[in-house]
């Protein structure tokens, strides 16, 4: 599992994120997503009804560098801000048995994690590489 316990608490308890891919004609997108930790396969689900005919299903076919930012700002006096981002390799995967999200998924591999105060003792940015192909993200 690439995601540690305080992480995968952290990413539970986060309705949305902002995934940006890459367009075929090198392009940024970024969109707001709904998510989830899938602990079995150690990756990030992102799904939806209408997936499979979004630009972001098709950016991941043609590209599969992706980046996940989940973040929050639990107080404003004192400021802080926490946030996970999830760089990896993504599969846009169509399976017409899927239930849940619906039949198209786009599933995020993780190459690297950096987290912003997840940990009060590891106030800034933390970062580390979670797989040997992390030179994709």
């Amino acid at each position: 599992m690439p995601f540690s316990e305080l992480e995968i608490a952290y990413l539970d308890e986060q309705p949305l994120g902002r995934l940006g891919t890459v367009s075929p004609k090198g392009k940024p997108q970024v969109r707001p997503v709904s998510f989830t930790v899938n602990r079995e396969l150690g990756t990030i689900d992102i799904g939806g009804h209408t997936m499979g005919s979004t630009q972001k299903f098709r950016n991941v076919r043609a590209n599969p560098a992706v980046s996940l930012v989940v973040d929050d700002i639990p107080s404003t006096d004192p400021w802080r801000v926490r946030c996970v981002e999830v760089r990896g390799r993504a599969e846009a995967i169509s399976d017409p048995s899927a239930t849940g999200y619906g039949k198209d998924i786009i599933r995020i591999h993780p190459t690297r994690i950096l987290t912003l105060d997840l940990d009060k003792n590891h106030p800034k940015t933390q970062a580390r590489d979670v797989s040997p192909s992390a030179g994709l993200a």
